[in-house]
C-alpha cells in the first residue's frame, strides 16, 4: 500500500493551480471535467503518479469557499533548504505564513505558507538541515 494523493477543495480551480504551479514548482499532471457531476479534478505533483503522492484539487463548480475547519492541519512538503525556499515563495507572491526557522522545542527548520483556499503548507527542511 501506499498514499496516491490528499484531495483538497479549491473555489478557484485557475488560481489555485497557478499557485502550486507558478509558487511551488508543481506540475499539473492531468485534468478532467465531469459534466455529469458538475466537478473538476486537477491532479498535481512534483513527479508521476505511479512513483509519487500528488495533490488532487476538486472544484466543485459554483462553489466559490469552503470552512477549512477545525480538524485539517496541513501539507508538508520536505525542502531542501527552508530559508531559500521560503525566500523564492515570497519573490512569486506566495503568502507566508511563519518564516523560516527551528521548530518549537526543536533543531528541524520548518516555514509555514499558505495557498490561495487558505490551506496551511508546511516546509520542512531535510533531516541533515539544523539550524
Amino acid at each position: 500500500m501506499r498514499i496516491l494523493h490528499t484531495m483538497i477543495r479549491t473555489g478557484d480551480l485557475d488560481r489555485s493551480i497557478k499557485f502550486y504551479t507558478e509558487i511551488l514548482g508543481m506540475k499539473l499532471l492531468r485534468q478532467k471535467e465531469y459534466p455529469d457531476g458538475k466537478f473538476t479534478l486537477a491532479f498535481l505533483g512534483y513527479g508521476n503518479e505511479s512513483e509519487n503522492t500528488v495533490i488532487e484539487l476538486t472544484y466543485n463548480w459554483g462553489v466559490e469557499s469552503y470552512d477549512i475547519g477545525g480538524g485539517f492541519g496541513h501539507i508538508a512538503l520536505e525542502v531542501d533548504d527552508v530559508y531559500e525556499a521560503t525566500d523564492e515563495i515570497r519573490q512569486r507572491g506566495g503568502k507566508i505564513l511563519r518564516d523560516a526557522g527551528p521548530m518549537n522545542a526543536g533543531t528541524t527548520i520548518i516555514a509555514f505558507v499558505e495557498d490561495p483556499d487558505g490551506y496551511q503548507i508546511e516546509l520542512i527542511g531535510k533531516k541533515n538541515q539544523t539550524g
